[in-house]
């Protein structure tokens, strides 16, 4: 009896129709600077589902500076890094596919101590700047465009220093420097210790033409990796839209992204807040590439071949337009 009953099971499993299993969803490799704002926007999407929600899956890779992220894009160790167009337009001329979907308005500012008596940036002239980054840092070379245009040459008239945000951001605090263009996270932190800001990134790039603030920094990827793997890409940046939605509008949140910031007052995690939300891109992409275009002809003239390369206009096909 128990072998008839074991033949008949048998029979209806082999009988059955085979499922197939389940398959996995499109996945994507984000490469990441461990305290950088894509982080926070990160934890946001894991916190709220929002991958599996837009039906795919990311893996972080941490690195320790921008430069490695690049070269682990190149060498296709990740599919995503976070970069700018000035990257992107010169990549492209030298042959190599890469897009821009925007990410980020928020670049830098220019700070001065709270007691400063400089008002202008005539005023600068004679005293010590610091600049993050180097002598080709874009926020600098459009520093210096719109001080051109006021009859004031900064990089000759004044007195630039280069160096490390985070030494900058202390030589200013000790009086060591009478102004330090710094990026955005670290102008927010001086501006939450009383620090004057005496010019935002966003005034510079109006003043050069822009039509509004212009997306700076973007999520950077290749284009035949997208082309080949739209599913990831576009879950990717529908996650990513979703995540800028929630922390523009909500506070609570906040909360799991609180121990990224590193803020030591709740005044800094307030100033943090507001200037990452101020700098969520809200322009269609066609608006944000004709402004790039501008700002990269000021940036291409002051930086040469050095900065761009061959490509001394923006390389058509710079923006990622798969998705719009």
């Amino acid at each position: 009896m128990r072998r008839r009953r074991l033949a008949t099971c048998l029979a209806g499993l082999a009988a059955a129709p085979l499922r197939p299993a389940a398959a996995a969803p499109p996945g994507l490799r984000i490469g990441v600077l461990k305290f950088g704002t894509v982080a926070w926007e990160l934890a946001i999407i894991a916190r709220h589902n929002l991958a599996e929600a837009a039906g795919i899956r990311i893996e972080t890779l941490e690195f320790a500076s921008s430069e490695a992220t690049r070269v682990a894009l190149q060498a296709r160790t990740v599919d995503v890094i976070v970069g700018d167009w000035l990257f992107v337009s010169r990549l492209r001329a030298e042959g190599q596919p890469l897009v821009f979907a925007p990410f980020s308005t928020a670049v830098a500012a220019l700070m001065v101590p709270p007691n400063s008596p400089v008002t202008s940036l005539a005023e600068l002239r004679g005293r010590r700047i610091g600049v993050s980054g180097g002598p080709l840092d874009k926020a600098w070379l459009l520093l210096v465009a719109a001080a051109r245009r006021q009859r004031i040459d900064l990089a000759t008239e004044a007195r630039p220093v280069y160096g490390a945000p985070p030494l900058l951001a202390e030589q200013l605090r000790r009086g060591e420097l009478d102004a330090a263009l710094l990026f955005w996270n670290f102008a927010a932190a001086l501006e939450a210790e009383g620090h004057r800001e005496l010019l935002p990134m966003e005034a510079v790039e109006t003043a050069l033409g822009a039509s509004a603030p212009v997306a700076m920094i973007g999520h950077v990827f290749d284009e035949r990796w997208a082309q080949a793997n739209r599913p990831a890409i576009d879950g990717f940046l529908r996650a990513s839209a979703a995540a800028k939605a929630i922390l523009a509008t909500e506070d609570a949140p906040w909360e799991a992204v609180r121990p990224m910031m590193r803020a030591e007052s709740e005044v800094m995690f307030t100033r943090l807040r507001d200037r990452f939300r101020a700098g969520i891109p809200r322009r269609p992409v066609a608006a944000e590439e004709a402004d790039a275009a501008r700002l990269y002809a000021v940036v291409a003239e002051l930086g040469g071949a050095r900065l761009v390369g061959r490509a001394t206009t923006l390389s058509p096909g710079s923006f990622w337009r798969g998705s719009e």
